[in-house]
C-alpha cells in the first residue's frame, strides 16, 4: 500500500507561519506590550510620562519668551525623545510576530507619526509642531489602568453617530441652504459699503450669526438688515437643538438595543440595565450574559 504524499500547499502554508516568540523576544514583548507584569506596567508608566514631557516641550517651543531663553534645551529635549521613541518603535516591530500588521494598526501608525515630524523638520522648518500627535499615544493609559471596559460605552456613542448620520446630513443640507439664502439677502440689502462685499463673505456672516458665535467683524447697518440679523439669531437658537435631539434619540435607541440583548442565563428575560449585575426577575448573576 503506497504512502500518501504530503500536500504541497499544506507544507507551504505551514512554512509561512511565523515562528513563535522565544527567549529575549518573548521577554521584550512582555515588557513593551504587556501591562500585567511589574516590568510591563513600569514601562508603560514611564512611556506615558515621557510622552507628556515631550508634548509639553513642543508646546513651550512655540512660546516666544520661552523659545528665546531656553530654545536650545528644548531642541535637544525634542531630539532626545524622538530618538528614544524611534528606538522604542523599532523594538516594537522587532518583538512582534507580525511586524507589518502592527505597523499598519492604529497605534503603529500613531507611533510612526509621532517621530516623523522631527526628521522632516530638517527639510521643512516648523513641521515639528505636528509632534503634538504624540498625545494620542496616551490612549495606552486604558491598558495600564485597565479601563478597557469603558471602550464599550465609546463604541455605543460611535454606533449612535453611525446610525443617525443620514438625519444629520439632511440637517446640514438644510442649514447650508439657510445660510446661502440669508447671505444672499444680506448682500442685496447691505451691499459692499457695509462690509458685505460678496455673497461668499455674506454667507460667512450668516454662518457666524446662525451659530451664535458673533465675531463682530461684519455687522448690518440698515434697519432691514438688522431685522433679518435678529431673525437669523433666533433661528440659530432653534437649530442648535436639532442635532442634539437626533443624537440623543439614536443614543437612547442604542442603549435600548444593548439592554434588550442582555438576556438572563437563568430565566432568559431581557430588559436589564447596562450596569446591572443580577437579573431583576430571578436574581441570577448576569456576568455570564455580558457581551
Amino acid at each position: 500500500m503506497s504512502q500518501r504524499r504530503p500536500d504541497r500547499f499544506h507544507i507551504a502554508r505551514e512554512t509561512d507561519q511565523p515562528e513563535p516568540l522565544a527567549g529575549w523576544r518573548l521577554r521584550l514583548n512582555d515588557i513593551i506590550f504587556g501591562a500585567e507584569s511589574p516590568a510591563g506596567k513600569a514601562f508603560d508608566i514611564a512611556l506615558i510620562i515621557a510622552i507628556l514631557i515631550s508634548v509639553m516641550a513642543v508646546m513651550l517651543e512655540t512660546v516666544g519668551t520661552v523659545q528665546h531663553q531656553h530654545g536650545g534645551w528644548l531642541v535637544r529635549l525634542e531630539w532626545f525623545f524622538t530618538l528614544a521613541f524611534t528606538l522604542e518603535y523599532g523594538l516594537r516591530l522587532l518583538c512582534v510576530r507580525h511586524p507589518w500588521r502592527y505597523a499598519t494598526s492604529f497605534f503603529g501608525v500613531v507611533d510612526l507619526l509621532s517621530i516623523i515630524p522631527t526628521y522632516l523638520s530638517l527639510l521643512i522648518p516648523g513641521v515639528n509642531s505636528l509632534l503634538v500627535i504624540r498625545v494620542l499615544r496616551i490612549l495606552r493609559v486604558f491598558r495600564v489602568l485597565k479601563l478597557f471596559r469603558y471602550l464599550n460605552e465609546a463604541e455605543m456613542l460611535l454606533q449612535a453617530m453611525r446610525t443617525g448620520y443620514r438625519k444629520i446630513l439632511v440637517f446640514l443640507y438644510a442649514v447650508l441652504t439657510l445660510v446661502i439664502v440669508f447671505g444672499s439677502i444680506m448682500y442685496l440689502i447691505e451691499g459692499p459699503d457695509n462690509g458685505f462685499s460678496s455673497i461668499p463673505r455674506s454667507v460667512y456672516w450668516a454662518i457666524v450669526t446662525l451659530t451664535t458665535v458673533g465675531y463682530g467683524d461684519i455687522a448690518p447697518v440698515t434697519a432691514i438688515g438688522q431685522f433679518i440679523a435678529s431673525a437669523v439669531m433666533i433661528t440659530g437658537y432653534a437649530i442648535i437643538a436639532v442635532p442634539t435631539g437626533i443624537y440623543t434619540a439614536e443614543l437612547a435607541n442604542q442603549i435600548r438595543i444593548k439592554r434588550d440583548s442582555r438576556g438572563c442565563p437563568g430565566c432568559g428575560k431581557t430588559g436589564h440595565e447596562l450596569d446591572a449585575d443580577f437579573c431583576r426577575f430571578c436574581g441570577e448573576s448576569l456576568q455570564t450574559g455580558h457581551d
